[in-house]
């Protein structure tokens, strides 16, 4: 039996390449991957060449310790099934459906401490979510929403559309959305934006009444630096801005001489590989898990996941996602 592995050899450049079967050592199991989920920001970053090499991969995951240096096997979000243990692990775990964060290949062997079972309800392809849904969990938390605020979230991709379907559950006076492209608009609304613009509208006269100026709370998601600019545009004094984007390689050019110089904007990023300091006294990360995986079973996955190949297929989904965000916004691959 033979073990696929995807891997970018270079900018531009899937491979999926065949390797043995790993045999799993006594303290770990061997699970057999049914679908893995393509992260579009972090991964199309990678794909593109806009990946900084001089930094981690991703120092909180043990199967990402080294750096982003080609060629290099790349993922986090993996669903399958563990089919083999070896005699040290304890009992129960063989035949376990488990999500592990891990590269996209279709077997792999790991620690079972580094498991994380999944939910019956869920299907393999909603459970892959869980890494996007827990960052989107992670931007709610630090966004720290106060009752009857204004938000509007930039970038309506896979952490985009999740994060609004998390703040819509907050008691906001309204939430709107911004992206280029109407599908993500669309779905946007459906998981419960009061609004969605394209980039270039008007934002701060939208937002703008009797009362306040401009938007409470911006969040950028969109990773397009130049999406930060405009969130700064949107936001009315005291207002706060924060940052969930990677942008990589790609600098952001601010205008920070005319309305942010006198309005005491606070600018703030979020990542999800920490939990806020504000909020460790209660919080660490296997809790803020727990939470996303409870998030995750009242999300609609469909509206995030449009498309859906085999795993030999794997230079056709990047190619997708990176050419054709109007379609895509979405994938998993599938290990049949």
């Amino acid at each position: 039996m033979t073990a696929r592995e995807v891997s970018f050899r270079a900018p531009g450049e899937i491979r999926v390449e065949e390797r043995p079967v790993p045999e799993p050592g006594s303290d770990e199991v061997l699970v057999e991957t049914e679908c893995s989920a393509i992260s579009p920001g972090t991964e199309l970053l990678l794909y593109r060449g806009e990946a900084p090499e001089d930094l981690p991969a991703d120092e909180s995951i043990p199967a990402l310790s080294g750096g982003l240096e080609y060629p290099i096997s790349y993922g986090y979000a993996a669903v399958g099934r563990v089919i083999e243990a070896g005699e040290g692990v304890e009992e129960g775990w063989l035949g376990e459906r488990v999500f592990a964060f891990h590269p996209h290949a279709s077997h792999f062997r790991i620690d079972p401490a580094d498991l994380q079972p999944v939910p019956e309800e869920l299907s393999a392809a909603e459970a892959a979510l869980l890494p996007n849904v827990e960052a989107a969990v992670n931007v709610a938390m630090d966004a720290a929403p106060i009752v009857g605020e204004r938000a509007v979230v930039f970038g309506q991709g896979v952490l985009g559309l999740l994060t609004t379907g998390i703040l819509a559950q907050h008691p906001l006076e309204a939430l709107y959305t911004v992206d280029h492209h109407p599908l993500r608009r669309e779905r946007s609304r459906a998981l419960g934006a009061d609004r969605a613009f394209e980039p270039g509208a008007d934002l701060r006269g939208e937002l703008t009444d009797d009362h306040r100026e401009g938007a409470d709370l911006a969040v950028e998601l969109s990773g397009n630096p130049a999406a930060l600019d405009a969130a700064i545009e949107a936001t009315g004094y005291d207002g706060r801005v924060l940052v969930g984007s990677w942008y990589g390689n790609k600098r952001a050019e601010l205008d920070l001489g005319g309305w942010y110089h006198r309005s005491r904007i606070e600018l703030e990023s979020t990542q999800v590989s920490t939990v806020a300091p504000s909020l460790r006294g209660r919080w660490d990360k296997d809790r803020r898990l727990a939470l996303a995986w409870d998030r995750l079973s009242g999300l609609a996955a469909d509206a995030v996941l449009t498309h859906r190949l085999p795993v030999g297929e794997a230079p056709e989904a990047y190619r997708l996602l990176d050419e054709h965000p109007e379609e895509a916004i979405g994938a998993v691959l599938t290990y049949p």
